[in-house]
């Protein structure tokens, strides 16, 4: 019987390194995209109830205004009772990943609690967890692990590459999002590039992280800066900055550069004078702890 009564788990942001937009299939968008998780975090406290109930309260990042119905840390608790015939819990999201930004924060708070509840009730059955996190959103299933992937179809086919590639990166975040709903039906109207995710891959494991920078790109870009035109300033600025490469991560508004060294990243943000939230980020290695769920913590 698990005895545990609180269990904490970090929630890691992503950035899709590539996006490439590849059709559509019942409705719903064909992706391949790169993605790493890096050190941005949202924290997750969940606490045992003795009923079926569960709670979800928010903080930070103008969190605390977000509907119950369209929470997804709400979902993943209620989801994961009525799977798992367990109690509830009392869930507490300390938001530190931007909102609308691109950076996965909903689909992480979602992942990190059914990885928060299954330690609380013992539940190990990464299978089944891993479709109802598919069920929640397309990032879902792949933030359950994190670490550097690729991911295919809707998002819940994930490909795990192994040790990510050591990036420095600056964030930069507009003060508005972008609608990932109306994104994607705005891109609908664009043409796509040809696509970037496999000639980027062969970069990076050839070891050549420079070319892959170059080679990082979103189809997604061209309609979320019609929709919020501070994603292109915010990414013009970056390029000035003179990295190795710059694009947009998810469907915005965040934008991010890689640059040669830590040292360059930083002086790059000195140099930096918008508006924009700048987050200097690194990506996150995998710990290894067997087959465990909770290999981000």
């Amino acid at each position: 019987m698990n005895k545990m009564n609180t269990a904490r788990v970090n929630a890691q942001a992503k950035l899709n390194l590539t996006l490439d937009v590849l059709g559509t299939e019942e409705g719903y968008h064909l992706l391949d995209s790169l993605v790493c998780t890096v050190d941005l975090a949202d924290r997750i406290v969940a606490k045992k109830r003795k009923d079926g109930l569960v709670s979800v309260t928010m903080h930070g990042m103008g969190s605390e205004s977000i509907p119950p119905e369209e929470n997804n840390a709400q979902k993943a608790g209620e989801a994961f009772v009525a799977a798992f015939g367990t109690c509830g819990a009392d869930i507490t999201v300390y938001k530190n990943i931007p909102v609308g930004a691109g950076l996965g924060g909903s689909s992480a708070d979602a992942a990190g609690t059914l990885k928060a509840m299954a330690k609380l009730y013992g539940i190990e059955d990464a299978n089944a967890l891993k479709a109802m996190a598919d069920s929640l959103g397309s990032d879902t299933g792949y933030l359950l692990t994190g670490g550097f992937a690729r991911i295919r179809g809707r998002g819940e086919q994930v490909e795990p590459l192994g040790e990510p590639p050591a990036l420095n990166l600056l964030l930069l975040v507009p003060e508005e999002g972008v609608s990932t709903a109306e994104c994607y039906k705005k891109s609908d109207g664009y043409s796509k590039s040809r696509p970037h995710t496999e000639r980027a891959l062969e970069c990076l494991r050839a070891g050549n992280a420079e070319w892959a920078a170059k080679l990082f790109y979103n189809d997604l870009y061209p309609a979320a800066r019609e929709l919020n035109p501070e994603v292109e300033r915010a990414l013009a600025a970056l390029r000035s900055l003179s990295p190795w490469g710059a694009s947009m991560t998810g469907s915005g508004s965040g934008v991010f550069a890689v640059f040669e060294t830590a040292e360059l990243c930083l002086w790059a943000k000195s140099r930096y004078r918008g508006k924009c939230r700048a987050y200097l980020l690194k990506t996150c290695k995998l710990k290894e702890r067997g087959r465990s769920l909770y290999s981000l913590e």
